[in-house]
């Protein structure tokens, strides 16, 4: 009788998260729904009312400027005018402060953000200040997938 003889298979290497970064960029998923993250760049998508052109990010049933019921999708500037804005000193812990909540105009459509890269202080923040979208890596899961928000930040 004839020894049968088995082989055993190499032992398959386990990817880890730092395995993964060197092979591949790692995933990448947008904080809110309405951030883009396009191959030539993020940008915002709103949502517009068929009837009038007013502009939503969040889900409708129907436009609270004219009760129209159809929506669009359409994209957001991506560069504006800061109109508005506050210098945070108090926040949820685990928020760093101070930081800047800002209201940007990107071409009749109203974008409440934070302003980002710049010092959170009346001298380096001035209504008017002209402002470009732009978009940073919040977190990341034990996989790697970064989650990415988004900010104003000076243009």
């Amino acid at each position: 009788m004839a020894a049968t003889r088995t082989t055993k298979k190499p032992a398959k290497k386990k990817k880890t998260s730092a395995t993964r970064a060197r092979s591949k960029p790692p995933a990448r998923v947008p904080l809110v729904d309405y951030l883009v993250l396009g191959a030539n760049g993020a940008y915002l998508r709103a949502n517009e009312c068929k009837s009038c052109g007013a502009r939503f990010f969040d889900r409708r049933n129907a436009c609270a400027a004219c009760g129209g019921r159809e929506f669009k999708k359409a994209r957001v500037k991506s560069r504006g005018e800061l109109v508005g804005f506050s210098i945070v000193h108090r926040a949820a812990p685990g928020i760093a402060v101070p930081f800047v909540s800002g209201i940007v105009d990107c071409g009749g459509t109203t974008v409440r953000a934070n302003v980002i890269d710049v010092e959170a202080d009346p001298e380096h923040v001035k209504l008017g200040m002209k402002l470009a979208l732009a978009t940073y890596v919040s977190g990341s899961d034990d996989d790697g997938t970064e989650c990415v928000a988004f900010g104003y930040a000076p243009a």
